[in-house]
């Protein structure tokens, strides 16, 4: 990653550039089912308070983002989050994606959570690669699981289990 990006707390204040950068991954087709980012009361009231990150760059702008979702209320499932991380097309190949992704996994791990998962489409090969690089396994695919944009997409899912958290 280069020196002058640093990994910090999504406050906020940042919340109109992840907008921004969530809807470039959609309209990019490749990222997830969604097809406009949310506002931010929604995407606020979704994500978890504790594993909300950005990437900013030496003048402080947001090149990428992660968070995470609990998968599930049942306690069974309090261990497990599905994520999400977005980098910024001018953010891409300068290691962003994984000082997030990093930063998310010693975040979970260090409030317990055993399990990180989400779901990318096939297509999105550097998402994978990132992903496989992380510690994620693929677990499976989950073959036309949803229409986007009139037609039917796989989803290939991976996760990570801690081997820390027991």
């Amino acid at each position: 990653m280069s020196p002058a990006v640093r990994i910090g707390t999504m406050v906020p204040e940042h919340a109109d550039q992840v907008l921004a950068i969530y809807q470039l991954g959609i309209d990019e087709g490749n990222a997830t089912f969604e097809t406009t980012a949310p506002t931010w009361a929604a995407f606020d009231a979704a994500k978890l308070p504790d594993h909300r990150l950005v990437a900013l760059d030496a003048d402080g702008r947001v090149l990428g983002w992660a968070a995470a979702v609990a998968v599930s209320d049942r306690c069974a499932y309090a261990g497990v989050v599905e994520h999400s991380v977005y980098v910024h097309p001018d953010g891409r190949g300068r290691g962003v994606g994984a000082a997030l992704l990093d930063t998310l996994i010693a975040s979970t791990e260090t409030a317990g959570i055993w399990t990180i998962q989400s779901g990318i489409f096939p297509e999105n090969t550097a998402s994978l690669a990132l992903h496989a690089r992380a510690g994620f396994r693929v677990i499976g695919t989950r073959e036309r699981i949803g229409k986007h944009h009139g037609t039917w997409r796989d989803v290939t899912l991976v996760e990570r289990r801690s081997p820390t958290v027991s």
